[in-house]
């Protein structure tokens, strides 16, 4: 995926004029540069492309005058917490061919037979991975199957992930993913009152 730059010499205090043009600043480092590259973005065009790609899809950064041609991934994105944002991006350079370390994000799916009878919940514990690729076999996401937890023993590791053999995790395998937790009396009871003014509210029992 592509996303088109342009050349930043603004600084400091001065980025706040890119702003109000509807853009973002952003800097490009890494070990193989010989210094960092300022670069202006498009918000909606960085948005758009954000959402496909977060963290673990490499974008190719391009300017008009062919000056920047960079590939990369997203590192760190500064956000507003009044108005949500965008301030500044982190783009970290990678190689073409050479291997990366990155963050991936775990998606549960699925339910586990021990939810069925809501005496259990099934406890998140990681919500991350550190995994190896090469830049064209980064995962966006890793997937975590939740029916694996048949029992109210039953723990998932780091060990139980699949992923594909060109994808190395480093975290230790013997960490936890999820595992089972008895459901507190408050949560049963909230289900309760919630099934209750379900019945209420259909026109049967009105």
């Amino acid at each position: 995926m592509k996303l088109t730059v342009e050349n930043r010499s603004l600084i400091g205090k001065k980025v706040k004029s890119l702003r109000k043009e509807m853009k973002v600043p952003a800097v490009i480092y890494g070990k193989h540069l010989d210094k960092n590259i300022h670069v202006t973005l498009d918000k909606n065009a960085f948005l758009k492309i954000h959402h496909e790609a977060w963290k673990s899809k490499p974008i190719d950064l391009i300017s008009d005058d062919s000056s920047i041609k960079e590939m990369v991934l997203i590192h760190d994105i500064q956000v507003d917490p009044v108005t949500n944002y965008v301030l500044h991006v982190d783009f970290v350079w990678i190689k073409k061919g050479e291997k990366v370390h990155t963050t991936v994000d775990l998606v549960f799916e699925g339910i586990s037979p021990v939810e069925k009878d809501k005496l259990w919940n099934i406890q998140r514990v990681k919500y991350t991975l550190e995994i190896v690729a090469l830049p064209k076999d980064l995962p966006k996401e890793i997937v975590v199957d939740l029916t694996l937890i048949k029992t109210t023993h039953d723990v998932l590791h780091v060990a139980d992930i699949v992923v594909p053999k060109w994808v190395e995790i480093l975290d230790d395998p013997k960490q936890t993913i999820a595992t089972v937790s008895a459901t507190s009396e408050e949560e049963i009871e909230e289900d309760e009152v919630s099934a209750v003014d379900s019945i209420e509210e259909t026109p049967a029992a009105k």
